[in-house]
């Protein structure tokens, strides 16, 4: 790539430093600056990752190809809106928008300008993730586990819009059939939203999933498990281990045996994968891997998770 992308970074907290970190280290991209409310803590990032500090929208734009936007969710319509209505690429990280009118929104505005939009369902490009997909045939029920420690970062969403969602948009790119039932429970514990929950989503094809998400618990786990007829599936994201448990035939028997297997998984950085994708993406012209229609249905169900705990 002859010309390089100019990416600005617009909210350079705890994750939106490591966008402008990844960025500064890439080949084919030009970090041009950053931008946040805290000036200092912008001022503070641009030196460490050698660029300008931007404090108005419109000087950002005119100086950018593209840009990640890491700000709190309740901010993502706003602040992601002008980029898009002017033509620059955006990642913006998940979940799309508080709301489903203001992600329908900004998925309208996007295809209006022919502008990437690009959603920071990071777990897509988790090596563990992708080699589950690969090994997934017909699945019957997964279940999927996510729990860990209460951050105050993200005290702004409930833990379904925050962690819960990871494993609804992974639920959905694995069962491409329509889910045709949700049923859901959870409660607040530290805060006054919903900090620990469960869903089980039916499919159209039979296949059920439940999913559990926790902001409150002591240990962090992150396993998704799956059940076909080909056999049993394990990943530990944590560990980034995938066992595998399938029926080999046996000659000598009635039943087949159980042949397991252990495979040790990558430890690849995801969120180096996500930015260097959305960089090959705009260079080549390609759409996405999480697009902004799969970023607004993973919202879609995680509200309607939402509303059915709290109906």
């Amino acid at each position: 790539m002859n010309n390089k992308i100019r990416v600005g970074v617009v909210g350079v907290g705890y994750l939106g430093r490591f966008h402008a970190l990844i960025y500064s280290k890439m080949p084919q991209v030009k970090l041009v600056g950053v931008m946040d409310q805290n000036i200092d803590r912008a001022k503070a990032i641009a030196k460490e990752a050698n660029c300008y500090v931007f404090t108005k929208n419109q000087d950002l734009i005119d100086a950018i190809d593209a840009v990640s936007i890491v700000v709190p969710t309740s901010a993502h319509f706003e602040v992601a809106h002008p980029f898009l209505e002017q033509g620059i690429h955006t990642l913006l990280e998940k979940p799309i928008a508080a709301t489903y009118h203001e992600g329908k929104n900004l998925v309208a505005l996007a295809a209006a300008n022919e502008t990437m939009l690009q959603i920071g369902h990071l777990e897509r490009f988790n090596p563990g993730i992708i080699a589950l997909a690969q090994r997934i045939k017909q699945p019957r029920f997964i279940e999927a586990q996510r729990m860990g420690g209460f951050l105050e970062r993200v005290a702004d969403v409930d833990v379904v819009v925050d962690l819960m969602i990871h494993d609804i948009d992974i639920i959905l790119s694995l069962i491409t059939k329509p889910l045709i039932n949700i049923t859901a429970v959870g409660t607040p514990v530290l805060t006054t939203q919903i900090d620990i929950a469960n869903a089980r989503l039916e499919f159209a094809n039979g296949t059920v999933a439940n999913v559990v998400a926790s902001r409150v618990s002591e240990d962090k786990l992150r396993r998704i498990r799956v059940f076909q007829p080909q056999g049993y599936l394990s990943l530990d994201m944590v560990e980034q281990t995938l066992d595998s448990a399938v029926p080999e035939p046996n000659p000598k028997q009635q039943w087949p045996d159980i042949r397991r297997e252990r495979i040790q998984l990558p430890t690849a950085k995801p969120l180096d994968a996500e930015l260097a994708a959305f960089i090959d993406a705009i260079g080549h012209k390609q759409v996405p891997l999480v697009n902004g229609e799969a970023g607004l249905k993973a919202l879609e169900i995680a509200l309607q998770v939402r509303e059915k705990i709290l109906c």
